[in-house]
């Protein structure tokens, strides 16, 4: 029907509620769904300009934060009954609440009528938008590395590495025998993903401890050093240790200076060292090596004899250090726990808030840091029976 929804008027909701528990309104309903055909944003924008402020029953349903399944609604009355509008996390939803049915109307008409009358109300709608704060929504890399870090250890943890008994499985004792073939397959592959996952976590231990060093620096900076990019970029840039120990200097709610000699920052110092080799590559052979032999000619001769397991296996649990991974991630944890208990108590509080967010907001107007929704996704549906 030619510009139907053009013709709508705002209902007051105490008419509305009325309305919708009345017995005159017809208990039929027609629910479309779309996305990104009339953006959300502009959507908004149109409806506060032509309507005022959201009117529909939901805007007094929901929290006031942004974990809401619906988080604005408006309400209109036509000449079929009720069109409400919603904006939901992952979609727009157009209710219509009458006696809309077999009149013609279509989704596409919805959305054409709309995006045309936009050009009425052009000038208007950007006075709205510009007076909405704008957020950059960024990943908080701390949280996805430690996220990644913690799934890795858990994995770890469920392969249930024995060695000395899953030694004792592949050894040619006579009872082995019949199942040594089998026993040697379960062995590999359970040690082959024992070792993948530690290389992992070998690599991401100390990239974990610099993302938070990163992090802590990007929320606490000093505002002379957050409005000074090059500034920012030099703080952020310095050797680890450097970083570590100007905390107290170029960021707020230090309470002292972080004791770089304390046992703590000793073991980090040296984890971070022990990434450098891994990540470069670097060939230090006595970093590296696995054992020595004499050689008379093309002879060998063995210092000592290794038998089947040491050569397939513990080799590789030497080379990726597996013996220390656990302790290696307690040096991360206790070292961050370290640099946090340096912090005034309130700062402490939000650090360790913002730390737990996958996602965080940032408003480049003010320089304001958010978090700006839950970690928890959530969506629903209405069923609408047919009358």
């Amino acid at each position: 029907m030619e510009n139907y929804f053009l013709g709508l008027e705002a209902v007051h909701p105490s008419c509305l509620a009325k309305i919708i528990t009345g017995d005159k309104l017809p208990k039929k309903a027609i629910i479309w769904e779309f996305t990104n055909e009339i953006k959300p944003i502009d959507l908004y924008c149109y409806l506060q300009v032509k309507y005022g402020s959201p009117n529909g029953l939901q805007n007094f349903l929901r929290n006031d934060s942004s974990d809401n399944l619906i988080h604005w609604e408006w309400s209109l009355a036509g000449q079929f009954g009720i069109v409400s509008i919603q904006g939901h996390n992952f979609r727009t939803e157009v209710h219509l609440i009458g006696e809309h049915d077999g009149k013609g109307l279509t989704l596409e008409d919805f959305i054409q009528q709309i995006k045309a009358d936009f050009k009425n109300h052009g000038k208007s709608m950007k006075s709205v938008r510009v007076e909405l704060e704008k957020w950059t929504r960024f990943l908080n890399p701390y949280h996805r590395i430690n996220s990644v870090v913690a799934k890795n250890i858990k994995s770890l943890n469920s392969l249930d590495v024995k060695v000395d008994e899953d030694r004792e499985l592949v050894k040619f004792h006579e009872e082995n025998l019949p199942k040594l073939e089998e026993n040697w397959k379960y062995v590999r592959d359970k040690y082959d993903n024992a070792i993948g996952i530690t290389f992992g976590l070998r690599s991401m231990l100390p990239v974990l401890a610099e993302s938070f060093i990163n992090l802590i620096i990007f929320v606490l900076a000093k505002p002379e050093i957050k409005k000074n990019e090059r500034l920012l970029q030099n703080t952020i840039r310095q050797q680890i240790d450097i970083r570590v120990q100007s905390l107290h200097l170029n960021c707020i709610g230090f309470t002292r200076p972080i004791d770089y000699t304390d046992d703590v920052c000793k073991k980090f110092h040296t984890l971070m060292n022990e990434r450098n080799d891994l990540l470069h590559g670097n060939v230090e052979v006595n970093k590296l090596k696995i054992g020595e032999v004499y050689f008379k000619g093309k002879v060998p001769v063995f210092v000592g004899y290794e038998d089947m397991w040491q050569s397939a296996m513990g080799i590789s649990l030497s080379s990726v250090k597996y013996n220390t991974i656990f302790d290696d991630h307690a040096v991360v944890t206790n070292f961050i726990e370290f640099i946090l208990d340096h912090l005034s108590k309130d700062l402490k509080e939000q650090v360790q808030y913002i730390m737990t967010n996958s996602e965080l907001g940032y408003n480049p107007a003010n320089g304001r840091l958010g978090s700006l929704f839950s970690d928890n996704i959530a969506d629903f549906r209405v069923s609408v029976n047919e009358a």
